[in-house]
């Protein structure tokens, strides 16, 4: 064996060595599409991206933003993984505009002598300064680089107008708990990257605490599943097994036993309404951090309060939908974990302002309609552009802007119907309101 042939393999068997003391979320990054988990809105069948990934036809640069640990380094690398172009990679931290100077080089002369296009990675490229970013830009408009930057931050504020013009943007979202708990099974699986090789037994507890804290970060909760597994010794029977309480030292944060389909759903969410409708400010907080903290999805909350701002204060606050509505524009934009600022101030307003449940007059006349069926429109309430010359639609009807106080008496309702449904409270701008409609209708007797 010459002495080349043994450097080779030494330096090969030196590189399985490392990739073997790798870090397990290291070990366990998906080699394939097949492999890759999550981003569906971007990576489903037939998706854009995904075509233009399996046909090899990333012609047009690309921007993958998003929170830490949701693959978009991960999906560079698979690109890499599938492409014939070249493919190179570089760290925003550590790589300056002479580093790239020398990866544009090489790529201008593949380009010429091999027709071979040029796939940078620009890992956190939000790290450059403009002077940088602006250093690539002539490259990726004549083709020479076909740029994949990856950034966690806005690229809208972090990456130079001109650069992201001629760039795609994707944005990543984090991990579901379901995409997490499948990456979690994967590594301990895995006889290869991970622990298919070994005796290990982990809870579906367990497994579901570590997908919950991770908040949506893969590399978190396998770094946490290989910290548990690592320091955890075996059994009599040579098992590892993880449970609740060794995944809550991997973490260090404790379990808040939630079940988001169960008693514990229903219940909660049930304590968190009743302490709103009970104007209780300190419960309605502690149950929402229960839920929170426990993972539940902060829409179906957020959707709740604003079904709660009409049910349950209605007209006694008229501002608390539009401020609910507000906070949840606001979850919608800025999301978890400031988001819960604007969870928060929904329930406190709620909670703080006066309660009354009249607009649920609503149903009860729905139900009158629904035994006795919908009566006729009254013919002076009727339109009279169409028919009112022949049939008399709309004829005797009074304008209450023709009478002082814009108002007339005048029956609005079918014969037969007496109404009488809606009654407004003495709470808040209700009895405002209670105090107008008592206004009128004394009219109305002194009328008579």
């Amino acid at each position: 064996m010459s002495e080349i042939d043994a450097m080779d393999l030494f330096t090969s068997a030196r590189k399985e060595d490392v990739a073997c003391r790798a870090p397990l979320a290291a070990r366990m990054r998906p080699r394939t599409l097949e492999e890759f988990v999550g981003q569906g809105h971007i990576l489903g069948r037939g998706k854009l991206l995904r075509r233009a990934i399996e046909s090899d036809r990333l012609f047009s640069s690309l921007i993958f933003w998003g929170p830490p640990g949701t693959g978009k380094t991960t999906l560079a690398m698979v690109i890499a993984n599938l492409t014939e172009g070249h493919f190179e990679t570089l760290s925003a931290v550590l790589a300056g505009v002479d580093d790239l100077r020398r990866i544009v080089r090489d790529a201008q002369e593949r380009r010429v002598l091999q027709g071979k296009r040029t796939i940078l990675l620009v890992d956190e490229i939000h790290r450059w300064n403009k002077a940088q970013q602006d250093a690539l830009l002539p490259y990726v408009e004549d083709g020479t680089i076909v740029l994949i930057g990856v950034t966690t931050e806005n690229p809208y504020f972090e990456v130079i107008g001109p650069l992201l013009s001629r760039a795609r943007v994707f944005q990543f979202r984090p991990l579901t708990e379901e995409d997490i708990l499948t990456l979690l099974r994967r590594a301990l699986s895995d006889p290869e990257r991970g622990y298919g090789g070994r005796k290990v037994e982990a809870s579906e507890e367990a497994l579901g605490h570590l997908a919950r804290t991770a908040e949506g970060d893969a590399r978190v909760a396998l770094n946490a599943l290989e910290l548990a597994v690592e320091s955890t010794p075996p059994g009599p029977d040579g098992a590892i097994r993880i449970d609740l309480d060794v995944a809550q030292e991997s973490v260090q944060r404790r379990a808040v036993r939630y079940d988001k389909a169960g008693d514990e759903h229903y219940d909660t969410i049930s304590a968190f309404i009743k302490s709103l409708r009970g104007s209780d400010p300190d419960a309605a907080l502690y149950w929402l951090a229960k839920m929170i903290k426990a993972g539940e999805d902060p829409r179906f909350i957020m959707r709740r309060l604003l079904i709660l701002a009409s049910e349950d204060v209605g007209l006694a606050d008229p501002n608390a939908i539009c401020v609910v509505a507000a906070c949840a524009r606001a979850l919608e934009w800025v999301g978890l974990p400031e988001a819960q600022y604007h969870l928060a101030q929904a329930a406190l307003y709620l909670a703080t302002a006066p309660k009354s449940d009249s607009v649920g007059a609503y149903f009860k006349v729905l139900g009158e309609i629904e035994e006795r069926g919908a009566g006729e429109v009254p013919d002076h309430l009727k339109d009279s552009h169409r028919d009112g010359r022949t049939l008399g639609h709309g004829r005797d009807y009074k304008n209450p802007h023709d009478y002082p106080g814009h108002w007339v008496e005048q029956r609005y309702l079918p014969e037969g119907v007496d109404g009488g449904w809606y009654r407004p409270s003495e709470q808040g701008y209700e009895r405002e309101i209670r105090r107008r409609l008592e206004g009128l209708r004394a009219k109305c007797k002194g009328g008579r």
